[in-house]
C-alpha cells in the first residue's frame, strides 16, 4: 500500500458501493509478460479490481487499483480490464468510477504498457459526454495516469496521501519537493486539475457517493436527487446579503441547503457547483465579489471582473452540465473584464469560450442578475442576448454599459460646461432594471427573499424544454 493507513483496493470498493452489491469481473486476469523475470512475480488481478455495483442505488462500473501488486502499475492486461469496464459502461449507459493508486506505467512491459495507456485514453475520450466519469486519487497519480484522471468529468483527491503530477516536483526546473510540493493536494487545490480535495479516505468515498446521487446515469437521463422535502415556497430573507458570496446564496436557495461546490480553491471569483430545486439537479455558475467566514465577516474580496481562470472554470462546468442534460442557473454580478497585462494575453479567448458555452448549451438556462451587469461581460454571463430562457433581476441590479459617473465623464470629456451629475443620472436611468425589463431583456424583477421559489418555478416550467441545435460536427471555440 502507498501508506499504512490506506484502505486496500477491495476495502475502497466495499466502502463505496451499497452493501453486498459489488460483482467482480476479470478476477483471474493477470500479466502475460515474461520479460525481466516477470514470470517469477505474482500480480493478482494484474493490479486492478474491476466490476460493477450500486452506489446510492445507481448502477456503476468501478475499477480500483491495487498498490500492493507491483505498486498498481498499469500493464497490458491491467489496461485491458479498465478499457473493458468502460466499453460495458457505454453499452449500458452507467457511470464509471476509478479509484486511483498507481505508480504509473509498468516499465517491464514497455510498449505493451504504452499501448494499454493508449487504449484507456481512447475509451475515455469515446465515453466523454456519454456517461459520467469520476476519478478518485488516493495515492500516486503521476505521468500518464494524471492525464487519465484529467480526462474524467470529476476528480477527487485525498488531502494527505494523494499525489497528482505529470512531472514530479524534483524534475521541475528550479524546484524540489521540499521547496514546493507540486504533487500535493494543497498545490492542486489552487490549480484547475481537481474538483474536490477531501481529507480521509472514508470521507472522500462518501463525497463520491453524494455526487453520484445527484448525477444522471448518462447523457439521455435526467438528474434528480431524493424527493424534495423542503418547502417549495420557502423564503430566503438573507439572500440579498449573501449574493456577494454566492456559495452562501446558492446554499440558501437549494433544497435542504444542499450545495456541492466544484474547484472551490481555484479561481474563487467564479463559483461553480450543484444545487437542487424540487429534487432537480441544477448546475450553478456565479460571480463572486467576497468570501465570508463562518461569522459573516469578509475575509477575501474580489473586484467583480471576469478573469481568464474564472471564465475557463465556468465554461468547462457549463459544457459538462449541457452534455448530461443538467439545467444551468447563473447569478450575474460583474462590471467587466480583468485589467492587467497578463490577463490581456488570454482574457479574450477565455471570455469567448464562456460566451460560447452559454450560447451553445441547449439545456434550460436561467439567469438572475444580483448586482452589476456591465458591458460585454454581462452579455457573456448567460444574458438573454446569447440564449438564456429566463432572466430575472433583483430590484437594485444595474444593467448597462458601465458605471453611470464614468460614462458621463467619457461622453462629455471635452465639454467643460456639461453637468456631469445630471448626465450621470440620465445614463443611470437607462441602466436600471426598469429600462431592461421594458425592452424585454429582463423577464421579471423579483424580491431577493423570493429567489428560491421564483427560480424553482422557472426550472419547473422549463423542464420539458426541447431544442435541437444546428447539425455540425463540433464547435471550434
Amino acid at each position: 500500500m502507498s501508506n499504512t493507513n490506506a484502505l486496500s483496493a477491495r476495502d475502497r470498493i466495499a466502502a463505496l458501493v451499497d452493501e453486498n452489491s459489488f460483482v467482480e469481473i476479470g478476477a483471474n486476469i493477470t500479466k502475460r509478460s515474461t520479460d525481466f523475470n516477470m514470470q517469477e512475480k505474482s500480480v493478482p488481478a494484474d493490479g486492478v479490481i474491476t466490476g460493477y455495483g450500486l452506489v446510492q442505488n445507481t448502477p456503476v462500473y468501478i475499477y480500483s487499483q491495487d498498490a500492493s501488486a507491483l505498486n498498481g502499475t498499469i500493464g497490458e492486461m491491467h489496461a485491458r480490464k479498465i478499457a473493458h469496464a468502460y466499453e460495458l459502461a457505454m453499452k449500458t449507459g452507467v457511470p464509471v468510477i476509478g479509484l486511483i493508486d498507481c505508480a504509473g506505467m509498468r516499465l517491464q512491459e514497455s510498449t505493451d504498457a504504452l499501448a494499454g495507456f493508449g487504449e484507456i485514453y481512447r475509451v475515455k475520450a469515446k465515453a466523454s459526454g456519454v456517461v459520467p466519469q469520476i476519478s478518485a486519487i488516493f495515492g500516486n497519480c503521476g505521468g500518464g495516469v494524471a492525464v487519465l484522471a484529467a480526462m474524467s468529468d470529476f476528480t477527487f483527491m485525498e488531502e494527505e496521501s494523494g499525489k497528482l503530477f505529470v512531472n514530479s516536483p524534483n524534475t521541475l526546473e528550479g524546484n524540489y519537493k521540499e521547496k514546493l510540493d507540486t504533487a500535493s493536494a494543497q498545490f492542486q487545490k489552487a490549480a484547475s486539475n481537481v474538483d474536490f480535495v477531501v481529507k480521509g479516505e472514508a470521507e472522500l468515498l462518501g463525497s463520491v457517493r453524494e455526487l453520484v446521487s445527484i448525477l444522471p446515469e448518462n447523457n439521455n437521463d435526467t438528474a434528480f436527487s431524493d424527493e424534495c422535502m423542503d418547502d417549495l415556497n420557502r423564503v430566503v430573507p438573507d439572500f440579498a446579503a449573501e449574493v456577494k458570496d454566492p456559495a452562501l446564496a446558492l446554499e440558501d436557495i437549494s433544497d435542504n441547503n444542499f450545495f456541492l461546490e466544484l474547484k472551490a480553491g481555484y479561481a474563487k471569483e467564479m463559483v461553480t457547483g450543484f444545487i437542487c430545486l424540487d429534487g432537480m439537479t441544477v448546475g450553478a455558475v456565479a460571480n463572486r465579489t467576497a468570501v465570508f467566514d463562518e461569522k459573516g465577516k469578509e475575509k477575501e474580496k474580489f473586484d467583480g471582473r471576469l478573469t481568464t481562470a474564472g471564465c475557463e472554470k465556468a465554461a468547462d462546468f457549463i459544457r459538462k452540465c449541457d452534455a448530461f442534460q443538467i439545467p444551468v442557473l447563473s447569478l450575474t454580478n460583474t462590471e467587466g473584464f480583468a485589467t492587467s497585462v497578463e490577463e490581456e494575453k488570454t482574457i479574450a479567448v477565455a471570455a469567448a469560450k464562456l460566451t460560447a458555452a452559454f450560447a451553445e448549451a441547449d439545456v434550460a438556462k436561467v439567469n438572475l442578475i444580483v448586482g452589476k451587469a456591465y458591458g460585454s461581460a454581462y452579455i457573456t454571463m448567460n444574458s438573454k442576448h446569447i440564449g438564456a430562457d429566463m432572466v430575472f433581476a433583483l430590484p437594485d441590479a444595474e444593467i448597462g454599459m458601465m458605471d453611470a459617473e464614468v460614462a458621463a465623464k467619457i461622453m462629455y470629456s471635452g465639454d467643460k460646461k456639461a453637468d456631469l451629475a445630471k448626465k450621470a443620472s440620465e445614463f443611470a436611468a437607462q441602466s436600471g432594471t426598469e429600462a431592461a425589463s421594458q425592452r424585454g431583456y429582463v423577464d421579471s424583477v423579483i424580491e431577493p427573499e423570493a429567489a428560491r421559489k421564483q427560480l424553482l418555478y422557472a426550472f419547473e416550467m422549463l423542464f420539458s424544454k426541447s431544442e435541437f441545435p444546428i447539425g455540425k460536427k463540433h464547435g471550434t471555440i
